[in-house]
């Protein structure tokens, strides 16, 4: 099944810390393909993939229950790519509803980045007309 990687490694792999991928494992949402001999979580690229997916859905705000439902519904091996397993009639309205909530929540996210990169231009613009960074401007 591909060589195994222990906690640490998924860690630095994607990101998480080891009390994030804990607590995936807790709420159901990634589970270690084995253990060592001496307990410890032991870990495929399917598994890493499948911990991939959760991160691309957090930002998103999907709760854990529905994270769970889209995780049963795609392909962890065909992670990063479009690839569906084939879904009954209701998982794909099922799975319509979240394409359509995931592009709600990123138009949402758009605008606050625009809002926030206006802000951080508001900044800069300000730092650069009171010569070299004088506070003394700034509201």
């Amino acid at each position: 099944m591909g060589e195994h990687m222990r906690i640490g490694e998924v860690a630095e792999r994607t990101g998480l810390s080891l009390r994030t991928i804990r607590y995936y494992e807790e709420v159901g949402l990634v589970t270690p393909s084995a253990r060592s001999q001496g307990g410890f979580r032991l870990y495929t690229e399917p598994d890493v993939a499948r911990l991939r997916l959760v991160m691309r859905m957090k930002p998103l705000g999907f709760q854990l229950d529905e994270m769970r439902e889209l995780l049963g519904m795609l392909d962890p091996e065909a992670a990063g790519t479009p690839n569906v397993r084939r879904l009954r009639k209701d998982q794909l309205g099922r799975l319509r509803e979240f394409s359509d909530a995931a592009q709600r929540r990123c138009a949402e996210l758009r605008a606050e980045l625009a809002a926030a990169e206006e802000f951080a231009g508001l900044l800069r613009e300000r730092l650069g007309s009171t010569g070299r960074g004088s506070a003394r401007n700034i509201p």
